[in-house]
């Protein structure tokens, strides 16, 4: 004190990893936005485009018109470490939702449906009954528009991923979200083996559904563990893959580790479709069901030319 130094017991602040350019957003709240904000209100609808704080809100809102509709409430069972969707006790089960989703396709006169939902540990059929009937419900009212569903794990009970497949899907997503080594620290929960296990699952009940899974980076995980995911991915027939950049959400979620440069996921891209899947798409802002319309199109196409080669091989 005698020199005037005021020192400070106060630990170093821990330091983050500055927020690169490729990840600034250009909002848009045209009407197209602020429309579909309002039917979302008035249907009493969730979207995980709110709940998890989705980057690409605004893109597909305002510019696509499209958006991934969470149905079986807003409060989920688990509490994912790097997800931002509320956990807790949930309601009980709303069942006239499915029929206001598929209303609210009609409404949007949407091409391509995502219906994803909170994990619901709660339930005996994890939910799975109410994903069957909100895609019948889109079926008849809209039987024109392709469907993709992103179901939690299901506990892994097989009744519960046959309830979803039977009522035949466009698209199968189950997102494996970290590699091997991460996920006991980043997903509650749910196990590495059992989501492969329900991909696997899904593609033996339906065959010619594709299914999906998605993968986020910056949680710390290594070059080869990325690859040993993408080889797990494919040896269970998974068909499409996205992956996309992690970004805490709030102080309490895990704080990201590595920024990836575009040029970096580019590269990842080119490894992915090296190894066989039909589709990947690979950036930073990149999230399961980003440009969602594009992918069910590209599995469509390879279905048919996987079709013509067939029968060239017959002839």
């Amino acid at each position: 004190m005698g020199d005037g130094i005021v020192t400070s017991c106060k630990p170093p602040k821990e330091q983050h990893e500055r927020k690169p350019e490729w990840l600034k957003i250009k909002l848009n709240t045209n009407d197209d936005y602020k429309g579909l904000k309002k039917l979302m209100r008035e249907n009493n609808l969730n979207t995980v485009c709110e709940e998890a704080k989705c980057p690409n809100i605004h893109e597909c809102w305002g510019s696509r018109r499209t958006a991934t509709f969470m149905i079986l409430g807003a409060v989920c069972t688990r509490a994912c470490r790097f997800c931002a969707v509320k956990t807790g006790l949930p309601n009980e089960l709303d069942l006239a939702e499915p029929e206001r989703v598929a209303d609210s396709v009609v409404i949007m006169n949407l091409k391509h449906a995502v219906v994803t939902a909170v994990a619901r540990d709660d339930l005996k059929d994890g939910g799975s009954e109410v994903f069957a009937e909100t895609i019948r419900a889109i079926r008849r009212k809209n039987p024109f528009t392709t469907i993709e569903v992103l179901p939690s794990d299901m506990g892994g009970i097989e009744q519960n991923i046959r309830n979803i497949m039977d009522a035949k899907p466009d698209i199968l997503n189950h997102n494996i979200e970290t590699v091997r080594r991460l996920t006991p620290r980043v997903r509650a929960r749910a196990q590495y083996d059992r989501s492969l296990e329900l991909l696997k699952r899904a593609k033996e009940m339906q065959p010619s559904i594709p299914t999906k899974s998605s993968l986020m980076l910056g949680l710390g995980e290594t070059f080869e563990e990325i690859i040993e995911v993408m080889d797990d991915l494919r040896a269970n027939n998974v068909d499409i893959m996205t992956i996309g950049q992690y970004l805490q959400p709030t102080k309490k979620h895990l704080k990201v580790q590595k920024y990836y440069s575009p040029a970096e996921f580019g590269e990842l891209r080119k490894i992915a479709m090296s190894k066989g899947f039909s589709h990947c798409e690979a950036g930073p802002l990149v999230r399961s069901s980003y440009h969602a319309d594009e992918q069910v199109n590209a599995a469509a196409k390879q279905r048919q030319q996987q079709g013509e080669e067939l029968l060239a091989v017959q002839e």
